[in-house]
């Protein structure tokens, strides 16, 4: 039998009693490790983190656990390589999908030490100026933000087992509350991994970060009132976990990041073979094959002014047509696998779905692999599909595939394009492309009320835009309605979900007592 991979919780490793999941090569198809956690005492790992960690944390300052983070941070660089090793073996992700996720996580880490050190050694935040609460200033109130007495539990996605940690537990702890992270079963070895190396070195205080890997039975019923939890997964899943009586009844703060049907918008003033009609080109087919389309800020909908569709199919059908798919140790494949055969089910199903409105218009679904068994590797090629009738099209504005498959839809005017844009009951990111400045101010302000992001491209950016599906530090991940209503980054910002708000009244001679940063 392979390796059981252990839990880190309450101080110690610890593995679970039961035989365990095992977790595979998406492309060969053997069994790297398994995971369980049965038989875990979670009341102990929960109360544990809770005390232990959490009070070491906050007898810190923002400065010094930042100086924890910039030590994570050479933890996981002196580590690298293995990581690449584990994200292929168990991800199926050739390596520029896997410094995605890994470096993307390093330098995620690294901005959150930058910016908690520039915070200074206080241990609590001003929130606004103080106000005067009558004529005279001699008593005032002063909002400020400490952090929770609880501990953020972390249930997490299985497309970015290094990303999906980091980008969460970074804010969390610089803001002094301790993390358990539950990874996704099928990837949960890197997330394991890094965790493992972080305790080994000893960097953080014990109980600051623990991880669970298997089952998650069981893990929000030890939620308590000051606790916070973030999920990220389906919108099905997400619902569940709202209606757990730790959110409905003990009120622990909840966020969300759910399905995402993201649009990529190319505006009337672009012509066939313009700058802004190849950059568009450009990002969609970057978008459906990196990590094989399996990101929730991939774009899902193409939307082309009516005149260009049939150009816009067989310019992305052509850059389609050169991606190789199959084992991502080969240097010339440039996609590699889904996560498992269960996820290429699941993809399957979605397209079989979408093909009941929407035509084919590349079908790498049967290409050739490269290096690989068709009947074990989780492999695919890119698929676009496409509507003529966008407003007829309802389940592609309906079902998220989540693999290299999006749909191409005609619009009438600008106006048009922006409703089907909104059609996707909330997303987590919509790409605007064009050359007319004020056409596509306008257009980011009547989409930003059902997007997390807006992400303009014109020709002069070409080179420095960062990407749309590529979540940055400095900005907000999350988006509203069906993308689950959450929040994520968007720099300090992301300090409010692990900081509780209070008001102080009193003189401002106390007040200069409360140990603030300087306004």
């Amino acid at each position: 039998m392979t390796e059981l991979l252990s839990n880190y919780v309450a101080g110690r490793w610890q593995a679970g009693r039961g035989a365990g999941t095992p977790l595979f090569d998406p492309v060969l198809g053997t069994e790297l490790a398994r995971v369980d956690a049965t038989g875990l005492d979670l009341a102990e790992a929960f109360g544990f983190a809770r005390d232990a960690g959490g009070a070491a944390l906050r007898s810190l300052t923002y400065r010094q656990r930042a100086g924890l983070l910039a030590a994570i941070v050479k933890v996981l660089q002196a580590n690298r390589d293995s990581y690449y090793e584990i994200a292929t073996a168990n991800s199926g992700t050739v390596k520029n999908d896997s410094a995605v996720d890994i470096d993307g996580a390093i330098f995620t880490i690294g901005q959150y030490a930058k910016w908690g050190d520039a915070l200074g050694d206080v241990r609590a935040l001003r929130d606004g100026e103080a106000v005067k609460l009558g004529r005279e200033p001699v008593f005032q109130s002063q909002h400020l933000q400490v952090p929770t007495r609880g501990v953020a539990l972390f249930i997490n996605a299985f497309n970015f087992p290094s990303w999906g940690l980091w980008e969460k537990a970074a804010p969390a702890l610089l803001s002094g509350v301790p993390v358990i992270v539950k990874p996704a079963t099928a990837t949960a070895w890197l997330t394991q991994r890094m965790v493992r190396d972080v305790v080994e070195a000893g960097v953080l205080p014990a109980g600051a970060l623990s991880v669970v890997c298997g089952s998650s039975a069981g893990l929000m019923d030890q939620l308590q009132s000051f606790d916070v939890v973030s999920f990220t997964g389906s919108a099905d899943t997400g619902a569940v976990i709202r209606s757990h009586p730790a959110v409905a009844q003990r009120s622990v703060r909840v966020n969300i990041e759910a399905d995402s049907l993201n649009s990529a918008l190319l505006l009337p003033d672009a012509a066939a073979g313009s700058d802004a009609f190849n950059l568009l080109v450009r990002e969609v087919v970057r978008e459906m094959t990196v990590k094989t389309g399996q990101k929730c800020t991939a774009i899902r909908r193409i939307l082309v002014p009516a005149a260009l569709y049939d150009a816009a199919a067989e310019a992305i059908g052509a850059k389609l047509a050169g991606i190789t798919v199959g084992n991502p140790r080969n240097e010339s494949v440039r996609m590699g696998s889904l996560v498992s055969r269960a996820q290429l089910n699941a993809v399957r199903e979605g397209l079989d779905a979408l093909k009941t409105q929407a035509g084919v218009l590349h079908d790498g679904s049967a290409r050739a692999l490269v290096d690989a068994d068709p009947a074990v590797a989780a492999c695919i090629g890119p698929v676009l599909l496409g509507a003529r009738d966008a407003d007829a099209a309802e389940r592609v504005h309906d079902i998220e595939v989540f693999g290299p498959v999006a749909t191409l839809l005609p619009y009438r005017d600008l106006d048009h394009a922006i409703a089907l844009a909104h059609r996707g009951q909330g997303s987590l990111v919509t790409s605007l492309y064009g050359a007319d400045d004020a056409a596509l101010g306008q257009a980011a302000v009547q989409l930003a009320a059902s997007h997390g992001r807006v992400h303009v491209i014109t020709p002069d950016v070409a080179q420095t835009h960062t990407g749309h599906g590529n979540v940055m530090p400095m900005s907000l991940h999350g988006g509203p309605g069906r993308a689950g209503g959450g929040a994520e980054l968007g720099g300090l910002r992301a300090l409010d979900f692990y900081h509780r708000r209070s008001a102080v009244q009193a003189s401002p001679a106390v007040l200069a007592q409360l140990g603030l940063p300087q306004a």
